[in-house]
């Protein structure tokens, strides 16, 4: 049988396909013989075509991975016994590997221990004196290891042992190559003495790897792995060598003689060191190194009559672009991302200076790049401290007579405008004129260019609002020109993505625009062409954002054509970036109009499902180089030996991932599972009752993707698991059934502890920050429901605690490095402030006794970000929750009690925040001391001399118009809670010659509901002021940012004066405008 095997395994490699078919059809029945596995074994022992040993190993190893349990003892005794042979006495490397993954498959089902031979030829190759031997024991050593590295475990000392030595033979790098690939395999399986252990081999690997790089780069490049799984697994060990490393990676990173891979993969580790140990970095005064380092990559000139990537035409801005200058971009964006903005900025901006300084274009563009990625991590320090300074130079950066300059100039401009909002939108006069200037002189030919005028205006516009008004006719002008005249579909499918910013941004202002651009955007919709595929695609999500925008009285004639037209291109069209652009479509008309969906919910369910667990766009790489092309006949037997065969044949990677090196996710299938996350989560909710049925079965399927690799789809499936509590609590609302209500509880036993653990354990810091916010609004819409559990109001305080401790494990708060009050970076203090949000939340949500114990413990940790040496983000969250948690006391049993015990802690912190240079922190405190008043009520009354001490030096000083308005609600809520310990005769005509509110519209409530009372108990102190009241409620009545409820209140007092005080209210009222007697008159007719 071995030679007709031998012939058929020839044949195979024939370049006619007649014969390959021939042959597999033989080989299919060869597989059919119990004997194969010897006949196979024959024939990786004695051919003399290495290319049929090769063959025949790899059929071996096919079988032995699905056949093993029902393999006879003695043939797998014989098996072990024969590949360990033909292992010894192979001379061809290529073979050999194949050999060593058989090895492997069989370790795989049997540990080392019960394959004695194994361990004794690796003990002895390994060891061997001769440096072939030891290259091929290291390669079979690293197969096995990876094949099942438990097993190992106990001779993992003896190994490091092993690799010490092994790592100092520079001179034979294909042994350092196996043995670092060992090492990777076996770091995340280290115990503590191992990795103890490992701290002296880190010098030793720093060095192999630098002889490697010599001898061969892409092994090199793929023995760098060792350094992410050492980071990834116990970073702790490499905090003696990160200056090593550093070093390592910038001299690799900055050697333009090495291959773009390798300096990329370098320079990736590097990034993703700065992410983890931001904190060593700084201490080990590492920050200016890397700088000096990075810059010239950033500004490194392509080579004569080439273009940078971007550059090219067609070629659209990406930061993830693999190459050396995105790397140093990258590496700057991630010390923004997790560095205290003071300490980089300070040895960043002199080299930023000195290159937008320079005459070189490259140079420019360099410094500009870099003034890109750091406002995304450096937003407020931005903001705050420099913002015209670094907005000139882009600003100059766009009328530059180099295209390169004026291109990073917009990408530029994108950034800041994308980052910092509100702020930057206060240059609308200056910048909005420039940008459509600019906008029309581009030459529609240079396609890249117009990409990012483009990118920059849609981020520039999208935060405008109401501000956009005056541009709007030129703008909306401009697009509908270019969909209805322009040939090129690029420019259409920019012009579509600038109408979706504009509509973001002018709301219900586009109306007179929206018949025009439904018009284009049906007839791009349409098309069947594959070329109009990303017009589609883009048109769809401007379709989606029109639903949010324009108004539910102007769309809601289309949802229903809106959903039958997505469904018609799901059906017709396979593509998942279309797909996930109808999820955001139908997720946007279940805000407008949600009956619409219900009749096709099972549809729109379904696609959404299968898109949450298919693996399309999953791509696994096998290492095996040779693929058999055994399966492209038609044959339709069904004999279950030949099925084997084929499933044998197709190395099924779901059955075993050994032989995977690695996956590959295509972005569009990960965004297609994220906004299906988004879009199930919302319409869940929206729909109501009508996805009842559906709930349950989504649930389980998002729940299964809290593990998933990818941070975005983690992030996505938390937020809608929380969207689905909120949705089952609003059923329980509408319907409270017993039924309803077990269901909001039992979903409530699984999503909370979910939530408390992966705070705890996710690596992501983004993710984290999006599952605290998640459970905030659970625990806003759910309230006690969420508590019926006592555990939870136990898990969710403690957890808070450790986020605000930074004891999770996406802060890095290992103990080598706690500074205790240390500057931070702006996400690393965000992310305090998403767990301190749920602070007030839990306040509101449970008896106020219940909470006192686990309050205790939060607000010191609040309370010390306070302190003047903070920065002013942190003050203003502190004082900004301590006002919140007070507010929330208010609205619980119990809370009277509380607040009064902390009075005597608080208050000193919120009149010190009083007393604060920044208006948001004076701001916060002031409303504070209003909400310690309304809590305590009677129990601070001693404290209201102090208080009102304050605010009467407030009152002469302020300027700030939202503080004013605070000062006023924080006297009224005083009033309210205690009217007999306020001097109203002092207090009241100072208070209402303030009104009206100017700019913190929802506190008129709480000035409202203070003069009704008044006017109840002690009318003539109202009366005394009617004239400077009545006048500030003409401004009140009408304003469509006071709700509904307050303009009923005011025009309930305003029909008291008229009744009761006729005379007084009437000389009053004749003294106002008429536009506001006729507001005050229409109001009192209406009530």
């Amino acid at each position: 049988m071995a030679e007709d095997l031998e012939h058929i395994l020839s044949q195979l490699s024939q370049p006619d396909n007649a014969v390959i078919q021939q042959a597999t059809a033989q080989l299919k029945q060869a597989f059919k013989d119990p004997a194969i596995v010897l006949a196979l074994c024959t024939v990786v022992i004695g051919s003399t075509n290495p290319e049929i040993r090769q063959s025949a190993s790899v059929m071996l190893r096919l079988r032995v991975k699905n056949h093993w349990k029902k393999m006879n003892p003695n043939d797998k005794e014989s098996l072990k016994g024969v590949v360990l042979q033909a292992f010894m006495q192979e001379s061809e490397h290529f073979v050999q590997h194949s050999l060593s993954q058989l090895c492997a498959v069989i370790v795989k089902h049997e540990t080392p221990d019960c394959w004695p031979a194994l361990m004794q030829f690796l003990t002895g190759s390994t060891k061997s004196s001769n440096p072939h031997d030891r290259q091929v024991g290291l390669l079979l050593l690293s197969k096995v290891l990876e094949s099942n590295p438990e097993p190992f475990k106990p001779h993992y000392t003896q190994l490091l042992q092993l690799f010490s030595s092994v790592l100092q033979d520079h001179n034979n790098p294909t042994a350092l190559y196996y043995c670092i690939l060992t090492l990777t395999t076996m770091t995340p399986y280290m115990g503590t003495e191992e990795l103890n252990q490992m701290r002296s081999v880190i010098p030793k690997l720093i060095i192999a790897l630098k002889h490697l790089i010599k001898a061969n780069q892409d092994q090199a490049c793929e023995a760098m792995e060792v350094f992410i799984e050492l980071f990834e697994s116990e970073v702790s060990i490499i905090v003696p060598h990160i200056a090593e490393i550093v070093d390592f990676c910038l001299e690799v990173g900055s050697d333009t003689e090495l291959s773009d891979s390798l300096r990329v993969k370098t320079l990736s580790s590097l990034a993703f060191l700065i992410k983890l140990k931001s904190k060593t970095v700084l201490k080990q005064k590492l920050v200016s190194r890397i700088l000096q380092a990075v810059f010239p990559l950033l500004v490194a000139e392509p080579p004569p009559g080439e273009q940078d990537p971007e550059d090219q035409d067609d070629n659209d801005y990406n930061m993830e672009n693999n190459n050396p200058k995105n790397c140093a971009a990258q590496i700057i964006d991630t010390m923004a991302l997790h560095m205290p903005p003071e300490k980089l900025f300070q040895h960043i901006m002199p080299l930023t200076q000195k290159c937008l300084a320079s005459e070189n274009p490259y140079q420019k563009k360099g410094g500009l790049i870099c003034l890109a990625v750091l406002a995304e991590g450096c937003a407020d320090h931005i903001r705050t401290k420099m913002l015209s300074s670094v907005l000139l130079p882009v600003c100059q950066s766009l009328s530059d007579s180099n295209e390169v300059v004026r291109s990073a100039g917009l990408f530029a401009l994108g950034q800041l405008s994308e980052h910092l909002q509100p702020d930057v939108s206060q240059y609308c006069a200056d910048l909005m004129p420039m940008l459509l200037n600019y906008l029309s002189s581009l030459s529609q030919a240079k396609i890249s260019h117009v990409t990012k005028a483009f990118y920059a205006l849609e981020n520039f516009m999208e935060n405008l609002g109401a501000d956009i008004e005056p541009y709007l006719p030129t703008l909306m002008e401009t697009m509908l020109s270019a969909l209805n005249n322009s040939e090129n579909l690029k420019i259409k499918e920019l012009s579509v993505s600038a109408i979706g910013a504009i509509a973001n941004a002018a709301m219900e202002l586009m109306v007179p625009y929206f018949s025009p651009v439904i018009i284009s955007l049906k007839g791009f919709l349409t098309s069947e062409t594959e070329e109009m595929r990303p017009l589609q695609t883009q048109s769809l999500d401007t379709l989606s954002v029109l639903a949010r925008t324009i108004g539910k009285d102007v769309f809601s004639p289309l949802a229903s054509e809106c959903v039958q037209l997505g469904l018609n291109l799901t059906d017709t069209i396979d593509d998942p970036d279309l797909r996930r652009c109808t999820y955001s479509l139908y997720s946007a008309v279940s805000t407008v109009n949600p009956d619409c969906l219900t009749p096709h919910l099972t549809a729109i369910t379904t696609i959404m499902l299968l898109a949450l667990k298919s693996n399309e766009g999953i791509t696994a790489h096998l290492e095996e180089d040779k693929t058999f092309v055994l399966l492209d006949d038609d044959d339709d037997d069904d004999d279950e030996e030949e099925t084997d065969m084929e499933n044998l044949l197709e190395d099924d990677t779901e059955a075993d991932l050994q032989d995977v090196a690695g996956f590959s996710v295509e972005n569009a299938y990960t965004d297609e599972k994220v906004d299906a996350c988004e879009a199930l989560g919302e319409i869940a909710f929206n729909t109501g009752a009508a996805f009842q049925p559906f709930l349950e079965s989504i649930f389980l399927q998002v729940y299964e993707m809290r593990d998933y690799p990818h941070d975005d789809v983690r992030q996505a499936a938390f937020g809608a698991m929380g969207q689905f509590c909120r949705a089952q609590h609003q059923a329980w609302k509408d319907s409270p059934t017993e039924a309803n209500h077990q269901a909001l509880l039992k979903l409530l036993e699984v999503v909370i502890p979910c939530f408390v653990e992966n705070v705890r354990k996710d690596h992501e810091r983004q993710v984290v920050m999006g599952i605290l916010e998640t459970m905030n609004s659970v625990i806003k819409s759910c309230k006690e429901a969420v508590f019926i559990n006592p555990a939870h109001l136990k898990e969710v305080s403690h957890v808070i605690r450790d986020v605000l401790k930074k004891k999770t494990v996406c802060q890095d708060g290992s103990c080598d490095e706690s500074d205790g009050e240390e500057q931070q970076a702006e996400y690393d203090a965000m992310l305090l402030e998403f767990a301190g949000e749920g602070i007030p939340l839990v306040a509101a949500a449970v008896p106020a006794d219940n909470f006192a114990p686990f309050l205790n413990d939060l607000l010191p940790l609040i309370m010390s970000k306070a302190k003047s040496s903070c920065t002013v983000a942190e003050r203003s969250f502190s004082v900004g929750t301590i006002s919140e948690i007070l507010q929330a006391l208010a609205t619980v049993s119990g809370g009277r009690q509380v607040a009064g015990r902390l009075s005597t802690r608080l208050l000193p912190v919120l009149v010190a925040g009083v007393k604060d240079s920044d208006a948001e922190v004076r701001n916060n405190s002031v409303f504070g001391l209003g909400c310690l008043a309304e809590a305590a009520g009677p129990i601070v009354k001693s404290d209201y001399p102090t208080m009102l001490s304050v605010f009467s030096n407030m009152l002469t000083k302020e300027s700030d118009l939202r503080v004013i308005d605070n000062l006023c609600a924080a006297l009224c809520r005083m009033i309210l809670s205690n009217f007999e310990s306020v001097p109203l005769e002092q207090v009241l005509p100072a208070l209402v010659a303030r009104l009206p509110l100017k700019a913190d519209m929802e506190e008129n409530k709480t000035v409202y509901s203070c003069l009704t009372m008044l006017y109840n108990k002690s009318p003539q102190l109202i009366v005394k002021v009617m004239k400077p009241v009545v006048e500030a409620s003409s401004h009140v009545l009408g304003n469509k940012k006071v709700d509904e409820e307050t303009q009923n209140s005011v025009a309930m007092l305003m029909k008291l004066f008229s009744q009761q005080h006729e005379a007084d209210f009437h000389a009053t009222l004749t003294s106002l405008s008429e536009e506001q007697q006729a507001k005050i008159g229409a109001a009192i007719s209406a009530s």
